[in-house]
């Protein structure tokens, strides 16, 4: 049973949440407000929040950000806002998962499974090396050449998925489906966005990568740097 903590401010749909949300096993939480949210979330330890963005105080989006700077709690964003430059903002900010009302509560159900599994999935698993890069998937902390690297969690969600499939190339469609739950499909560009960052943050380009390769129209994949040759090999003199 997880423990969830539901972050709205409109009282029909935060008790239609509950309900539906009990009913499929969950222990659930509640809080009107983006303050109050805040506060639940920080002295009750929920497993997941559902957090709406249309909060009568403060923003949900200002929440999850200040939410971000004190604990690592998996959030799913609900919310009527479907403009895309928003969900990738919400998405940098460290949202695990978005989803758009109106939605079903098996919708949701799904998704905070989805989230929960791909998070408890990694409890007992080795740290992936790849060169001078370590994924450790129970710790979800990445070193770059023993530096860590600082990544949100859906940065963190991305490049684990991908280490787990050295030299493999995955695409698009399979990182929306595995990473972000989007089985039916999805904006590819939030899939380059994120690769983006995380090639910025591996120091590197993706006209000059190390780690992150791009296979042009068919997807990505992670591989460590070539070793460079050897000046004594054969043909140096």
């Amino acid at each position: 049973m997880a423990h969830l903590l539901v972050v709205e401010d409109d009282p029909q749909l935060r008790g239609a949440l509950v309900r539906a949300l009990r009913d499929r096993g969950h222990a659930v939480a509640t809080a009107p407000s983006g303050m109050a949210g805040l506060d639940a979330a920080m002295t009750s330890r929920p497993d997941l929040v559902v957090l709406d963005l249309g909060l009568p105080d403060v923003d949900g989006a200002q929440i999850l950000r200040m939410l971000r700077a004190v604990s690592d709690v998996p959030v799913i964003v609900a919310t009527a806002r479907d403009e895309e430059p928003e969900m990738v903002a919400v998405l940098e900010d460290g949202a695990d998962d978005y989803i758009v009302k109106p939605f079903g509560a098996a919708q949701l159900d799904a998704r905070v499974k989805a989230v929960l599994r791909r998070l408890g999935a990694t409890e007992a698993e080795e740290p992936l090396r790849l060169g001078g890069l370590t994924v450790d998937p129970a710790a979800r902390e990445v070193t770059l050449d023993g530096a860590p690297v600082d990544l949100t969690p859906r940065e963190f969600d991305l490049l684990a998925y991908l280490a787990h499939r050295p030299g493999q190339v995955v695409s698009r469609r399979e990182l929306l489906a595995e990473v972000w739950q989007q089985p039916l499909g999805g904006a590819d560009k939030t899939v380059d966005v994120h690769l983006s960052w995380l090639r910025r943050k591996l120091g590197e380009t993706a006209q000059a990568p190390r780690y992150l390769h791009t296979v042009r129209t068919v997807g990505v994949k992670l591989t460590p740097p070539e070793e460079a040759p050897d000046p004594q090999g054969p043909g140096a003199n």
